[in-house]
């Protein structure tokens, strides 16, 4: 029994390197968020992450993709250390790791409770002022 789908890749064609799909996840978040994509996934000396977002409130957003559709994803501590370490490098003060379950999915982005418990007093405040 097979469960789940997967694309059929048609005579002649070659699949996709999963950097295709990085990349294009990257992209669909500097087009939602603004910021700039990294040179080669911050796999050089100075450029970290994967997108980073300037600023004195600035993000380093470490994105992550699967190549085919999928109802899960594992998620890892390393990603959080490594971007953790990443911001202290930069000068970053905030970090967020961005993942979706597949090509054409919606993007979603865990942050820490510190930085969440900000958002939630943020949206408190705004409420107030209504």
């Amino acid at each position: 029994m097979i469960i789940g789908t997967r694309k059929r890749i048609k005579e002649g064609e070659q699949p996709k390197p999963t950097r295709y799909y990085s990349d294009k996840q990257e992209k669909s978040v500097v087009k939602a968020l603004g910021g700039r994509q990294t040179k080669n996934s911050g796999a050089t000396l100075f450029d970290k992450g994967d997108v980073i977002m300037s600023g004195k409130n600035g993000f380093l957003l470490e994105c992550k993709t699967k190549t085919t559709p999928s109802s899960s994803i594992s998620i890892k501590k390393d990603w959080f250390e490594k971007n953790k370490q990443e911001c202290l490098l930069t000068g970053t003060p905030h970090q967020a790791v961005v993942f979706n379950f597949g090509p054409g999915e919606p993007n979603h982005y865990i942050i820490d409770e510190y930085l969440f418990a900000e958002l939630v007093e943020h949206l408190k405040s705004l409420d107030e002022t209504l």
